[in-house]
């Protein structure tokens, strides 16, 4: 197939007749008014008018033509200099009908370009998946074998260039403009003095600058800008500033015939323009429920690249140390009534090191934006001119009634899970959900006001919660000592009180509870988390997690008993 020869149309006042009422037509009429076209469409008043297409005719920026297409259009409705043809015609009622064909026919006799909807075998051209930035535009086209391939496609060359190269080559443009124009200006003239001003003679007294000294001078400064347009990275680039172009200018007024460079004097030094584009990069992530192997590869990378890293004080061990030895961390110093202040002085922390040009990874327990104050954190470094990055995390609320063995929702017993929080604002306690016999219940912080959380459930005026309801107390989840308690609402806060505390822990209450383990006992207590050992044995993706194992496992742990490998229920 020959290729297409790729154009940029100036389309400005052109006349674009767009056939059809369609939402492709109106995305048509989006784009020529976004590139200065004026608008016309073609199509009955029959009442199938897209909603954003008849919107745009009320605002009067489309013209709307009531009727069936006619030949004559493509020579009566467009600009007088012109005599009258329209600039381009975009069929948008495709080419299995016999419009299509038949306007394509009469197009290209008349040489008026054409795009025919799903029909490339009709049209005289077609449009470009574009990325637009300033004045930098790139299109990708598939010349008619998918538009969504090109769209891909664009979309991800659009994501690897900076975000503002467009000004960028704005104010590069404006830089060769300029050079160029000094240097019109000074040949022009022809003046002797204003050569010799336009050429930059310094306070050197009887120096002389020949024709060749001058020419040479400009070729220079052209094969300069031409150098770090080619050679130099594109963040190079676009850390150029309107200042910089300023200061540009100003020297080359000044310093035409100098036969220096402009970075070697400073004022392009590469050195400065990439510690400019250094900022502050701030990260939120969740490290999962506990387990370094459940962690995402992206907020591993995070903590391998971080220059410091801020961690939630239930971040797990094994999590933590995987943090490289060069890494400053700091733990959160919060506890019952200082929660807001150790927040405040980490919010103050990370603002600190990012103001340095620092990478920050705010570690957070679990996943950033549930229950984890991720939203406060991102509205607060927003408000301080840094737009984080949020890294999900898997949530202990769905992933350790997994490894409990307890399938939130099955049929005909569950079929919807509710995610509550134990604890209200400032230790206040929450309005207690209504029982629904097909749901599971996950109360995220609510291990240490076990008691008026039961409470609350079986005495709810509503819908009371029966004690006999099945639930589960899990703590620690994926990690090592991972404690499991079985029992039902009539027994939970008893359990617990025998057994003690291990946080972090959830309970989980609901019917789904019992799908895959009974509990005819007041309570069953499981000890020891067994939910990926299975990895260890698939080849090389075994080893990987072995190896990464080996550098979490306490030195001579295997000699008294690998916890991870210790299930053994306590009946009560």
């Amino acid at each position: 197939m020959t290729p297409a020869l790729l154009t940029a149309v100036d389309s400005t006042s052109h006349v674009h007749l767009i056939v059809g009422s369609n939402p492709l037509a109106g995305a048509r009429c989006s784009k020529s008014l976004e590139v200065g076209a004026k608008p016309i469409v073609i199509a009955p008043d029959d009442g199938n008018l897209h909603y954003g297409l008849a919107k745009r005719i009320e605002e009067n920026k489309v013209q709307w033509i009531k009727r069936e297409f006619q030949e004559d259009d493509l020579k009566t409705l467009g600009r007088e200099e012109v005599d009258g043809f329209v600039d381009a015609v975009f069929v948008t009622t495709g080419g299995k009908t016999s419009l299509g064909t038949q306007i394509s026919t009469i197009c290209r006799r008349l040489r008026v370009p054409v795009n025919v909807a799903d029909a490339p075998s009709l049209c005289t051209f077609s449009l470009l998946s574009t990325h637009t930035s300033g004045p930098l535009q790139v299109g990708v086209t598939t010349s008619g074998k998918g538009c969504k391939l090109a769209s891909r496609i664009r979309r991800e060359i659009a994501s690897a260039l900076p975000a503002d190269l467009g000004p960028a080559v704005e104010r590069l443009g404006t830089v060769r403009r300029r050079i160029w124009e000094e240097d019109h200006a000074a040949e022009m003239a022809g003046d002797p003095e204003a050569e010799e001003d336009e050429s930059g003679q310094t306070a050197q007294f009887n120096k002389l600058v020949t024709p060749t000294d001058v020419e040479a001078a400009k070729a220079r400064r052209m094969r300069w800008l031409a150098q770090i347009c080619e050679y130099w990275p594109l963040r190079r680039l676009a850390a150029i500033t309107d200042d910089d172009v300023d200061t540009m200018l100003k020297s080359y007024k000044q310093d035409t015939a100098a036969a220096v460079s402009y970075d070697s004097k400073g004022l392009l030094n590469p050195a400065t323009l990439d510690a400019r584009s250094k900022t502050g990069c701030i990260i939120l992530a969740g490290s999962g429920p506990g387990h370094p192997d459940l962690l995402t590869t992206a907020t591993l990378k995070a903590i391998r690249s971080a220059d410091l890293i801020l961690s939630d004080k239930l971040v797990p061990a094994g999590v933590l140390e995987l943090v490289p030895r060069r890494t400053p961390v700091e733990i959160a110093r919060k506890f019952p009534g200082n929660a807001d202040q150790a927040q405040q002085e980490f919010l103050e922390m990370g603002l600190a090191a990012l103001r340095e040009g620092k990478t920050v990874l705010r570690l957070k327990q679990g996943d950033p934006y549930l229950y984890g104050r991720g939203a406060e954190e991102f509205a607060f470094f927003r408000e301080h001119g840094y737009i984080a990055t949020v890294l999900p995390g898997i949530t202990s609320s769905l992933s350790a009634p997994l490894f409990a063995r307890i399938p939130v929702t099955h049929r005909a017993v569950s079929d919807q899970v509710l995610v509550c929080t134990g604890t209200g604002r400032k230790g206040a306690a929450p309005t207690p959900p209504d029982y629904l016999p097909n749901q599971t219940v996950v109360f995220l912080m609510a291990l240490h006001r076990l008691e008026a959380l039961r409470d609350s459930l079986t005495a709810h005026k509503a819908a009371p919660w029966p004690a006999s309801t099945p639930c589960a107390v899990i703590e620690r989840a994926s990690c090592p000592d991972q404690r499991v308690i079985r029992t039902t609402l009539e027994y939970v806060t008893t359990a617990v009180e025998e057994e003690g505390s291990r946080p972090p822990g959830l309970l989980v209450v609901g019917r789904a509870c019992e799908v895959l383990e009974k509990t005819p006992q007041k309570w069953v207590v499981e000890e020891g988390f067994t939910g990926l050992e299975v990895l260890d044995s698939l080849g090389e993706g075994g080893k990987g997690l072995d190896a990464l194992r080996e550098q979490l496992v306490t030195p001579g742990l295997e000699e008294s008993g690998d916890p991870m490998r210790m299930a053994q229920p306590v009946v009560v």
